[in-house]
Protein backbone atom coordinates (compact mmCIF):
# COMPACT_ATOMS: atom_id res chain seq x y z
CA UNK A 1 0.00 0.00 0.00
CA UNK A 2 1.32 3.43 -0.91
CA UNK A 3 2.05 5.79 1.96
CA UNK A 4 -0.62 8.34 1.04
CA UNK A 5 -3.31 5.65 0.92
CA UNK A 6 -2.02 4.15 4.17
CA UNK A 7 -2.25 7.53 5.85
CA UNK A 8 -5.86 8.03 4.76
CA UNK A 9 -6.82 4.69 6.30
CA UNK A 10 -5.09 5.68 9.54
CA UNK A 11 -6.70 9.14 9.49
CA UNK A 12 -10.03 7.37 9.20
CA UNK A 13 -9.13 5.07 12.10
CA UNK A 14 -8.23 8.09 14.22
CA UNK A 15 -11.57 9.76 13.47
CA UNK A 16 -13.53 6.64 14.37
CA UNK A 17 -11.51 6.37 17.59
CA UNK A 18 -12.29 10.01 18.36
CA UNK A 19 -16.02 9.29 18.03
CA UNK A 20 -15.75 6.10 20.11
CA UNK A 21 -13.89 7.97 22.85
CA UNK A 22 -16.63 10.60 22.89
CA UNK A 23 -19.21 7.86 23.31
CA UNK A 24 -17.23 6.36 26.19
CA UNK A 25 -16.97 9.83 27.75
CA UNK A 26 -20.70 10.47 27.46
CA UNK A 27 -21.98 7.08 28.57
CA UNK A 28 -19.54 5.83 31.20
CA UNK A 29 -21.34 4.75 34.37
CA UNK A 30 -20.54 3.65 37.87
CA UNK A 31 -18.47 4.65 40.86
CA UNK A 32 -15.48 5.61 38.68
CA UNK A 33 -17.56 7.96 36.56
CA UNK A 34 -15.75 11.20 37.49
CA UNK A 35 -12.14 10.11 36.89
CA UNK A 36 -13.04 8.07 33.80
CA UNK A 37 -15.19 10.83 32.32
CA UNK A 38 -12.16 13.15 32.58
CA UNK A 39 -9.76 10.49 31.25
CA UNK A 40 -11.85 9.81 28.16
CA UNK A 41 -11.98 13.53 27.48
CA UNK A 42 -8.18 13.64 27.71
CA UNK A 43 -7.96 10.72 25.29
CA UNK A 44 -10.31 12.21 22.70
CA UNK A 45 -8.47 15.54 22.90
CA UNK A 46 -5.24 13.64 22.21
CA UNK A 47 -6.92 11.79 19.34
CA UNK A 48 -7.94 15.17 17.86
CA UNK A 49 -4.31 16.27 17.87
CA UNK A 50 -3.14 13.02 16.23
CA UNK A 51 -5.88 13.23 13.62
CA UNK A 52 -4.81 16.77 12.74
CA UNK A 53 -1.10 15.93 12.70
CA UNK A 54 -1.65 13.00 10.35
CA UNK A 55 -3.85 15.01 7.99
CA UNK A 56 -1.41 17.94 7.92
CA UNK A 57 1.51 15.58 7.32
CA UNK A 58 -0.38 14.02 4.42
CA UNK A 59 -0.97 17.48 2.96
CA UNK A 60 2.73 18.30 3.43
CA UNK A 61 3.77 15.30 1.35
CA UNK A 62 1.34 16.13 -1.44
CA UNK A 63 -1.58 13.95 -0.44
CA UNK A 64 -5.23 14.75 0.10
CA UNK A 65 -6.72 13.64 3.41
CA UNK A 66 -10.20 12.22 3.36
CA UNK A 67 -12.58 14.60 5.07
CA UNK A 68 -16.09 13.19 5.27
CA UNK A 69 -17.74 10.80 7.69
CA UNK A 70 -18.71 8.56 4.78
CA UNK A 71 -15.06 8.26 3.73
CA UNK A 72 -13.89 7.69 7.32
CA UNK A 73 -16.40 4.89 7.84
CA UNK A 74 -15.59 3.31 4.47
CA UNK A 75 -11.82 3.36 5.02
CA UNK A 76 -11.47 2.79 8.76
CA UNK A 77 -10.38 -0.62 9.92
CA UNK A 78 -11.54 0.24 13.43
CA UNK A 79 -15.25 -0.32 13.84
CA UNK A 80 -17.62 1.78 15.87
CA UNK A 81 -19.82 -1.11 16.90
CA UNK A 82 -20.50 -1.73 20.56
CA UNK A 83 -22.39 -0.33 23.48
CA UNK A 84 -19.75 -0.50 26.17
CA UNK A 85 -20.51 1.50 29.32
CA UNK A 86 -18.84 -0.56 32.04
CA UNK A 87 -15.22 0.52 32.59
CA UNK A 88 -13.80 -2.99 32.06
CA UNK A 89 -15.58 -3.39 28.71
CA UNK A 90 -14.43 0.05 27.61
CA UNK A 91 -10.83 -0.68 28.59
CA UNK A 92 -10.93 -4.01 26.74
CA UNK A 93 -12.13 -2.20 23.62
CA UNK A 94 -9.44 0.44 24.02
CA UNK A 95 -6.76 -2.23 24.45
CA UNK A 96 -7.90 -3.91 21.23
CA UNK A 97 -8.19 -0.69 19.20
CA UNK A 98 -5.03 1.02 20.45
CA UNK A 99 -3.02 -2.19 19.98
CA UNK A 100 -4.37 -2.49 16.44
CA UNK A 101 -3.40 1.11 15.65
CA UNK A 102 0.10 0.65 17.06
CA UNK A 103 0.61 -2.53 15.02
CA UNK A 104 -0.62 -0.86 11.84
CA UNK A 105 1.66 2.13 12.41
CA UNK A 106 4.62 -0.23 12.79
CA UNK A 107 3.83 -1.39 9.25
CA UNK A 108 3.54 2.27 8.27
CA UNK A 109 7.07 2.97 9.49
CA UNK A 110 8.34 0.48 6.91
CA UNK A 111 6.14 1.94 4.17
CA UNK A 112 7.34 5.47 4.93
CA UNK A 113 10.98 4.40 5.02
CA UNK A 114 10.61 2.53 1.71
CA UNK A 115 9.38 5.80 0.22
CA UNK A 116 12.30 7.70 1.81
CA UNK A 117 10.03 9.66 4.16
CA UNK A 118 11.77 9.59 7.52
CA UNK A 119 9.65 12.47 8.88
CA UNK A 120 6.45 10.48 8.46
CA UNK A 121 8.16 7.39 9.88
CA UNK A 122 9.11 9.51 12.89
CA UNK A 123 5.50 10.69 13.30
CA UNK A 124 4.39 7.07 13.29
CA UNK A 125 7.07 6.03 15.80
CA UNK A 126 6.10 8.80 18.22
CA UNK A 127 2.46 7.82 17.93
CA UNK A 128 3.28 4.15 18.52
CA UNK A 129 5.04 5.12 21.75
CA UNK A 130 1.98 7.06 22.93
CA UNK A 131 -0.45 4.30 21.99
CA UNK A 132 1.61 1.56 23.64
CA UNK A 133 1.84 3.57 26.86
CA UNK A 134 -1.94 3.87 26.90
CA UNK A 135 -2.33 0.13 26.24
CA UNK A 136 -0.13 -0.60 29.25
CA UNK A 137 -2.25 1.74 31.41
CA UNK A 138 -5.51 0.24 30.13
CA UNK A 139 -4.24 -3.26 30.92
CA UNK A 140 -3.36 -2.19 34.45
CA UNK A 141 -6.91 -0.88 34.81
CA UNK A 142 -8.57 -4.23 34.07
CA UNK A 143 -6.43 -6.35 36.42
Amino acid sequence: MALKNFMNVRISDLMVMYIKLHRFHWFVEGPLFLPLHAKYEELYDEMTELFDEFAERLLAIGGTPVATMKEYLNLSEIKEDGNEVAPKAIFETLIKDYTFLAEELKKGVGIAQEEGDEATADLFIGTITTLEKHVWMFKQSVK
